[in-house]
Order: C-alpha cells, then sequence, then structure tokens
C-alpha cells in the first residue's frame, strides 16, 4: 500500500512531540529539495536561506506572537528518502528559535543522487502532521525545483494519506525545469487558502521564503488559491 511504503521511513524520524495541552495556532512542517537535481551549492543557499528567513525580525515576530507555533523540517528526493532534520519543535521564543536554526545547520546534507518522488514526499509530510502537536492549522511548505518523476505523484497523496483541513503551500525554484511553476501551481498546491511562491533560483531562494514564510504565519489569504509573486518587502 502506498501509505504503508512511507510510514516505514518514519521509523527514523525520532520521537513525537508529547501531546499539549497548551494552545497551538499553527503546525508548519518545512519540506526541502535534495533530489539530484540540486547541486551543492544549490542545496547551501536552500538551507541558509531558511535559516536567514527563520532570522528574519519580521518572521521573528510572527512567530512569537500571541499562541505558539511548532515546527518541523526534512528533506526529500526519491521513494522513501524523505528524513527529518528538526522534529516538532514549539517555538515559544528566541531560544527556541535558535535552536531549531543551529538543528538545521548542522545537519548534514541526507541526499545527493536521488529523483523527484514528491508523492512519497507528501505522505511523509502528512505521518508528521498526524503525530504532532494538536494545532488549529497544519501547513505543509514544500520547496522543488522540478516535477515529480519517480513513484506515485501528489494526486494519489492527497487521496492515499489523511490531508483533510491541511494545506500543502509550494516553493517553486526556477531554473531546473521549465515546467515546475506551472506544476506547483496546478498539481502540488492542495487544501484551503493554498498558494505557491516563486524563487528566481537558489539565489532568490531566501527572498522567496521570507515572503512565504509570512503569509503562511500570519493565515494571509490574498485571492482564491491564487499563485502570489509579491514584491520583496523592505
Amino acid at each position: 500500500m502506498l501509505r504503508a511504503a512511507c510510514l516505514v521511513t518514519l521509523l527514523w524520524a525520532g520521537p513525537a512531540l508529547a501531546q499539549s495541552t497548551d494552545a497551538c495556532r499553527l503546525a508548519l512542517v518545512l519540506a526541502l529539495d535534495v533530489s539530484s537535481s540540486v547541486s551543492e551549492e544549490e542545496h547551501r543557499l536552500q538551507r541558509d536561506g531558511l535559516a536567514a528567513a527563520l532570522s528574519d525580525t519580521d518572521i521573528r515576530s510572527a512567530i512569537l506572537q500571541g499562541t505558539p507555533m511548532a515546527l518541523s523540517i526534512y528533506e526529500w528526493s526519491g521513494r522513501q528518502k524523505s528524513v527529518t532534520l528538526l522534529d516538532w519543535t514549539l517555538l515559544r521564543g528566541e531560544a527556541e528559535i535558535d535552536r531549531a536554526i543551529t538543528t538545521l545547520r548542522r545537519a548534514p546534507r541526507s541526499e545527493s543522487h536521488f529523483p523527484t518522488a514528491m508523492g512519497f514526499a507528501l505522505g511523509y509530510g502528512a505521518t508528521l502532521l498526524e503525530r504532532g502537536p494538536d494545532c488549529t492549522r497544519r501547513v505543509i511548505d514544500v520547496s522543488g525545483d522540478g516535477v515529480s518523476n519517480d513513484g506515485f505523484g501528489p494526486e494519489l497523496a492527497y487521496k492515499h494519506f489523511d490531508f483533510d483541513g491541511v494545506t500543502v503551500n509550494g516553493l517553486a525554484v526556477l531554473g531546473a525545469d521549465p515546467q515546475v511553476q506551472e506544476y506547483f501551481r496546478d498539481v502540488v498546491r492542495h487544501g484551503p487558502g493554498a498558494f505557491v511562491e516563486i524563487s528566481d533560483g537558489y539565489a532568490g531562494y531566501r527572498r522567496a521564503m521570507t515572503r512565504k514564510l509570512f503569509r503562511e504565519i500570519n493565515d494571509m489569504v490574498i485571492g482564491s488559491r491564487a499563485q502570489h509573486h509579491p514584491e520583496t518587502r523592505g
């Protein structure tokens, strides 16, 4: 079964965050592409870009406003090749954000030689959400520079895994595949308020991720499931 195939990978994901009585407004999963199309330099730009986005003053302010949000980060590539970098962490203060960034920066790249199995990656994200904290909103933020070319695609992932009430937003990185923008818009984007952010290559990843996180954390709805390519803030 599709579900069983992806669940096997969770044996390596570490212990789940204990269910808490504290209110949680957002469970956010960040999924980073480490398929063979991503070079070492591009991987560095992706990791550094996410770390810089999480360090951004406006993003930190949004994270720490109101009740806590929970964060988990994983890398994905081929079938059953998703690996958790940061297990569920409640971001209650600056120290938790700093520790999440340090964990991200210190983790070695999980893979580099496998194709793009986005259906498996989405299934992995769905199972992470299932064992995560009980939050008001649940969002998977998936980055990638290509279309799925291994295993089942996003459509079957959405059919066979529990995505009820889950929003899947995309960050499409332009350059490697001419179809990536349309693919993320038409196939990957899923659920209430879903949108796609565009990065002009990996050089633009930090700015695109900062825009995307700002919108996701603040639960900003711009249009109806609209693709969004806003101007850079600041």
